[in-house]
């Protein structure tokens, strides 16, 4: 799919004008209640579903089913993503009002790692046919990990690249209103806040490797993988917002998600045999009933549990209630 600059420029200034309207929206740092959350979810999947009838309209029913197949499993791997943001506000205490603003600028990041990913990965699938054997077997051995060790999470603070920001910059351990840097004692320092959107940005690095691995498995036109990672990333924040207090009911979503990555390995690995690429609507009806199968057995098996603590719950913090300097000064 040959695609203009312009159509590169028109994408690129709807996302930036959509996120600068969720900027301007959330720039009173309020708590995102499941009311705020939900509306926003369903903007966010309407952007995503008008794309794909744009694509329809303009590109045909096979380029349109091949963005919603992409949309799709990017969509369904960003929950992983959610338990993930979950466990890091709550092992860092990160009060409510200030979520939307790490997840926020979390995106920008995640954004910007996946296009160059995008790019790189593309690359790589056109030059050298070898390396879709790599991505291939990458993304079953991914799949099996998240299927059978998905419950061995790293400490937020024991990621190598947090501690290396620790090392490399001053930081304050307290937070400080919304601010990731301050001064204290004329000397610029990060606050935690600083340090948990570091923690969010490093592990998404990670996530973000392996959902452009995946969706690369079904098209390597960039245009279509970095629109249906561009539309199912911008709904993130909310979908953690919807989900974040439900999470612990997913008992069995990981399994769903693992057959997906192996799925696409597979799929990446055959496009270089004489069976040739999978037929979308086969990789759309498998990531649909993978999906629905993991999300409806897991709710089956927790019926009548007790819900977890949901982690925008948390006590908000004055802010300087965590912080050990009285000289401080916010910027």
């Amino acid at each position: 799919m040959s695609v203009s600059w312009w159509v590169w420029a028109v994408l690129m200034l709807a996302i930036a004008a959509m996120l600068a309207i969720d900027l301007f929206l959330h720039r009173d740092n309020h708590v995102i209640g499941f009311r705020e959350a939900a509306i926003w979810s369903g903007v966010w999947i309407a952007a995503g579903l008008l794309f794909g009838g744009v694509l329809w309209l303009w590109q045909g029913g096979d380029v349109a089913g091949t963005y919603f197949a992409g949309y799709l499993i990017e969509k369904a791997l960003s929950i992983d993503n959610v338990f993930v943001f979950a466990l890091i506000f709550t092992y860092f205490a990160v009060p409510a009002s200030l979520q939307h603003k790490v997840l926020f600028w979390g995106v920008i990041s995640a954004l910007a790692f996946r296009l160059v990913f995008i790019f790189v990965g593309a690359e790589l699938l056109e030059t050298f046919f070898w390396s879709a054997y790599v991505f291939g077997a990458f993304l079953i051995y991914t799949g099996y990990k998240m299927a059978f060790s998905h419950g061995d999470q790293t400490p937020p603070d024991r990621n190598p690249v947090v501690r290396l920001a620790g090392k490399l910059i001053p930081t304050d351990p307290g937070y400080h209103g919304d601010k990731f840097f301050i001064r204290i004692d004329g000397k610029r320092v990060a606050t935690l806040l600083f340090v948990v959107l570091i923690a969010i940005e490093a592990t998404d690095i990670i996530f973000a490797i392996d959902s452009v691995a995946a969706i690369l498995a079904i098209t390597t036109s960039t245009f279509i993988v970095w629109s249906a990672n561009a539309f199912a990333i911008l709904g993130l924040r909310s979908l953690y917002f919807c989900l974040a207090g439900l999470l612990r009911r997913f008992v069995h979503l990981h399994y769903g998600l693992a057959v997906l990555l192996a799925f696409a390995g597979l799929k990446l690995i055959l496009s270089e045999t004489p069976v040739g690429k999978l037929p979308i609507p086969l990789t759309l009806s498998v990531i649909v009933t993978v999906i629905t199968v993991s999300i409806l057995w897991s709710l089956h098996s927790t019926r009548g549990t007790t819900p977890a603590p949901d982690p925008r719950q948390g006590e908000d913090l004055d802010p300087g209630d965590r912080t050990g300097s009285s000289s401080s000064t916010a910027i």
